[in-house]
């Protein structure tokens, strides 16, 4: 079985890229998260015009999480099993993360995946940060309360936190901020020391691997990015992982594409191959 993660940055804009993306490396099960859409307006008709169940989980124009799936779609959960809170403020932020559309479970096949959006913190110390490392616990309560390590889970999404220095383009150049800070890390730690793998260091252990690259500044061309997106996997997953990959690929070309790679690991046997396109970013290093 070949399950994918992708941060689309707006399914309703990425939507074609999407659909191109789901012809050409042919997952069983996509994570989406930033899909910025409401429930309503989530695109239905255009995955399962490729075959594909989506359960949705979204509030408009920000956040959004969703699971497509083509070997069946089961016991979906929402926001930890829980009703949305109320927003206390009419602003819109990262800083009330249990007030936003951030997570979503289901059962596709034999595995229980979980698609993740986690909140970007914007800066150290401020209520976004604190309000990060908050909606990290509530994924680990959930997980310890909804979950056990023997059981088959793949936690997929955006993690929004680089779990060691040779995660990022230059480590000296990215401490201080958000992203690389001890307490970000020791929540991975958490996650990890419950009773989950990451997925993509188990078969890679090489550097400049990355999964998200600033528009700006060409960074995506000059390969200073960092590997934000993850699946953690339990043992018994971890397991039957044949191939984990980051589609570079992705990440080129027209239309404009999302600032995230999506992230695909194969279990038991390899899926379809396609090119990850990272010859050319290994020899610009």
């Amino acid at each position: 079985m070949r399950i994918a993660t992708w941060n689309v940055n707006s399914l309703k804009a990425r939507l074609e890229r999407v659909s191109g993306w789901l012809e050409r490396v042919q997952p069983d099960v996509l994570l989406m998260q930033e899909t910025k859409l409401s429930d309503a307006d989530a695109p239905f008709r255009e995955l399962e015009r490729h075959g594909y169940q989506m359960a949705h989980h979204g509030e408009g124009r920000w956040n959004g999480v969703a699971i497509a799936s083509r070997v069946g779609l089961t016991d979906v959960v929402m926001n930890f099993g829980e009703p949305l809170r109320a927003p206390r403020t009419s602003d819109v932020g990262d800083d009330e993360p249990l007030a936003e559309a951030r997570m979503i479970a289901a059962r596709c096949a034999d595995v229980r995946v979980v698609s993740i959006y986690a909140p970007n913190g914007r800066a150290l110390s401020s209520p976004f940060y604190l309000a990060k490392l908050e909606w990290f616990g509530r994924l680990l309560r959930w997980c310890r309360q909804a979950c056990t390590p023997e059981d088959a889970l793949a936690i997929g999404g955006d993690y929004n936190v680089a779990p060691a220095d040779v995660d990022v383009w230059d480590a000296t150049a990215c401490h201080g901020g958000t992203h690389v800070s001890p307490e970000e890390r020791q929540a991975l730690k958490a996650l990890l020391g419950w009773g989950l793998v990451d997925a993509y260091r188990r078969l890679h252990p090489e550097q400049h691997r990355f999964t998200w690259w600033d528009y700006r500044a060409g960074c995506f061309h000059k390969n200073q990015g960092m590997r934000i997106d993850h699946f953690f996997v339990s043992a018994p997953v971890a397991g039957r992982l044949v191939a984990c990959e980051i589609d570079r690929t992705a990440r080129k070309g027209k239309p404009t594409p999302s600032d995230h790679a999506p992230l695909v690991i194969d279990l038991d046997t390899p899926g379809h191959v396609f090119d990850a396109g990272w010859g050319g970013a290994e020899a610009r290093r």
